[in-house]
């Protein structure tokens, strides 16, 4: 991972920063990780973005994701290329298609399986922290088939979460957020007017932007980095001399500490522990229920007997 951070004084905070995703592989197709990393754990409320693709999976080779736990977060699915199964233990079967959003909120617990079919596939995979108030709601899921479309200068864009340009998306969440994909098939330059009290992460997807930012220019972005731009920023430029795609977040820094282990999103190790205890010692699932119809074995949480997390700040 390599850092840009451009100031005036050594020891100010840096406007903007330049992080490298890291290399993983989920259910056997290769993805980039762009949250979190050493130097930044999120961006608003959104704490993990894994882009998969662009990317062609063989005859015979599926990625197949087995039944697995979630709770304190929402788990937010955008897909751009291919179709992947959803099942959850609360019953819910629907297949995501492309410029479709599935949302499954894990509040107290839930568990999921995901599959995808052979062919070609690109996909963003989000999560968003749920604020305490909300973080141990009862699981939901919801599926969305058409986002709100809008233009951002010659971009077309994608409104997946929160408001822009007069337009509100229908995907529910508990924090402040916003969720932009941005794409253009030629040439095409677009300026994005931002909210000072938010922070912003644009990942390009595909291709290669020139960015501005208040009049500053920040020189070329390429997929597998991220661009982290602190709360105060006005401006964003974003031009591509040929065919591209970017997903711009958005949101408030947020003000709970945060835990991030695996699947889980908690406050205290002691919470995580007692998570992976509950689903690896349940073949019910516990609290986190049973996904029906995968006909595969479920994820095992790793042993976290011997974490000793501690809750930042303390």
């Amino acid at each position: 991972m390599s850092t840009d951070t451009p100031q005036d004084n050594a020891a100010s905070a840096p406007r903007w920063e330049r992080l490298r995703a890291h290399q993983a592989e989920v259910g056997g197709l290769p993805i980039r990780r762009a949250l979190p990393t050493a130097r930044r754990r999120m961006v608003g409320a959104w704490c993990f973005l894994d882009h998969a693709g662009p990317a062609s999976l063989p005859e015979g080779r599926q990625m197949r994701v087995g039944p697995h736990p979630h709770t304190g977060l929402q788990t937010f699915s955008w897909l751009i290329d291919g179709e992947i199964l959803h099942r959850d233990s609360l019953g819910s079967e629907q297949w995501l298609r492309p410029g479709q959003v599935n949302l499954m909120s894990a509040g107290r617990g839930i568990s999921h399986s995901e599959e995808a079919r052979a062919g070609a596939i690109q996909l963003a995979q989000l999560w968003i922290a749920l604020p305490e108030a909300h973080r141990f709601d009862p699981p939901a899921f919801s599926h969305h088939p058409e986002p709100p479309r809008l233009t951002c200068g010659d971009w077309q864009g994608t409104l997946l979460v929160g408001d822009w340009a007069g337009q509100r998306s229908p995907v529910p969440v508990h924090t402040p957020l916003l969720g932009l994909d941005l794409a253009c098939d030629a040439a095409a330059q677009g300026r994005a007017a931002l909210r000072a009290d938010f922070e912003y992460g644009l990942m390009v997807l595909e291709g290669e932007l020139a960015l501005d930012l208040d009049g500053e220019p920040l020189g070329s972005a390429q997929p597998g980095e991220l661009i982290y731009l602190a709360p105060g920023a006005q401006d964003l430029t974003l031009d591509a001399r040929a065919p591209a795609r970017a997903l711009l977040l958005g949101g408030p820094p947020f003000p709970e500490p945060v835990l991030l282990w695996w699947n889980f999103v908690g406050r205290s190790g002691e919470e995580i522990q007692r998570y992976a205890a509950e689903w690896n010692a349940r073949e019910d699932g516990g609290i986190f229920g049973q996904v029906r119809g995968y006909d595969g074995p479920r994820l095992p949480a790793p042993d976290a007997s011997a974490l000793r997390l501690r809750t930042p700040g303390a």
